[in-house]
């Protein structure tokens, strides 16, 4: 098991694999794990340092009860994880925790007041905005999407074929819309395939479906 995990931890993190040394901030493994269901699912180790070596934790069952409180206590709705211990030594272990992509999501970590959903892109899980959570939710319903292709929209494809992207507010602006107008028209453009949204740390942008951007 151990040479299994070795050659999967030499592929380094990405869109599907995070390594934490500790579990000693969960919130933080949280934020993670929802990240994955709200994508496309992954694998979260812990007793793994970010260069891939394997150090370990000395009590795994400690870990994964600290994990599972703070599923519990901050995630909704409510998220399915996969725990598995990996013996690397007498004294050594790695918690394996593994969540497939959701069929409930968007999954949001809420603390008080404040309610977070967070996508992973690449290596790293990022906060959504509200348009984002939107597409999430009414993509995982499967429904049909419905849109007006009007003149807002044909400056929106204009736009994009000189600049290549857009954010919400430049296509408010540039629409002359309102922007509840500009976030509803993005959602429905993205929804039926014709742009695509892409998170980022600094905020979204919209590029055509077929953009290598």
């Amino acid at each position: 098991m151990v040479w299994h995990l070795t050659k999967l931890v030499k592929r380094g993190e990405g869109l599907q694999q995070e390594f934490k040394q500790k579990a000693s901030h969960p919130e933080k493994i949280v934020r993670e794990l929802v990240a994955f269901a709200n994508t496309e699912g992954g694998v979260l180790y812990i007793g793994v340092s970010d260069d891939g070596t394997l150090t370990g934790t000395r009590y795994p069952d400690e870990d994964v009860h600290v994990i599972r409180q703070e599923l519990m206590r901050t995630c909704k709705p409510p998220l399915d994880v996969q725990f598995n211990i990996i013996r690397l030594s007498a004294k050594r272990f790695v918690v394996e925790a593994e969540v497939s992509k959701s069929d409930h999501r968007p999954h949001e970590v809420r603390n008080g007041k404040d309610h977070a959903v967070f996508v992973r892109v690449k290596d790293q899980s990022i906060q959504c905005s509200a348009e984002h959570r939107e597409i999430i939710r009414r993509s995982r319903l499967g429904k049909g999407v419905k849109f007006i292709y009007g003149e807002a929209e044909q400056q929106l494809m204009k736009y994009l074929e000189l600049h290549g992207r857009i954010t919400l507010k430049e296509y408010r602006d540039v629409g002359k819309l309102s922007h509840f107008q500009a976030a509803r028209k993005l959602v429905l453009l993205t929804l039926s395939g014709v742009i695509r949204i892409v998170p980022t740390d600094k905020g979204d942008h919209y590029v055509a479906a077929g953009s290598a951007h």
